[in-house]
C-alpha cells in the first residue's frame, strides 16, 4: 500500500497531528498516518442540519443526550431501504388522505354556503359550527 506524499497535508491527518504533542508528531510514518486516516476518517462528524448537545446533571451522574439530523449520505442496507420505502409510501398515504378529507370539508362548506341541501332536512352539523366559530 503506497503513500500519498501530501498525507500530512490532509485536513483530517493535519488535525490529528496538531491533537498529538510536537514531539510525537514526526514519529508516524506515512503509511502509518494513511492506515490511521483510513481506520478513522470515517467516523468524523460532519455538519448536521439539526446538531443539538447538552448535558443533564441527575444526583452524582452526568447524562449527555445529542440529536442529530440530517441528509443521510451514506449507503443504505437492504433493511433500511425497506423500512425507507414503507415510511414513504405510509406518508404519502397519510397526505392523500388528509388532502382528500380537507378537500371534502371544503366542498361541503362551499355546497352549505351556496344553500344546496342535498337530503333534505338532514345536516352534520359542520356548516352550522362554522357560521358559529369561524365566522363570528
Amino acid at each position: 500500500m503506497g503513500a500519498d506524499p501530501d498525507i500530512r497535508a490532509e485536513p483530517f491527518v493535519r488535525g490529528l497531528l496538531e491533537k498529538l504533542p510536537a514531539d510525537s508528531r514526526a514519529l508516524f510514518s506515512d503509511e502509518q498516518l494513511l492506515a490511521l486516516k483510513i481506520a478513522l476518517g470515517g467516523r468524523t462528524w460532519g455538519v448536521h442540519a439539526v446538531d443539538l448537545r447538552w448535558t443533564l446533571k441527575f444526583w452524582r451522574w452526568r447524562y449527555y443526550f445529542v440529536v442529530l439530523a440530517g441528509r443521510n449520505r451514506r449507503e443504505l442496507s437492504r433493511r433500511e431501504r425497506e423500512v425507507a420505502r414503507v415510511a414513504m409510501v405510509l406518508s404519502l398515504a397519510i397526505f392523500l388522505v388528509f388532502s382528500m378529507l380537507l378537500g371534502l370539508l371544503v366542498l361541503y362548506l362551499v355546497k352549505s354556503a351556496l344553500g344546496i341541501n342535498l337530503f333534505p332536512g338532514f345536516s352534520l352539523g359542520i356548516w352550522g359550527w362554522f357560521q358559529e366559530n369561524i365566522l363570528r
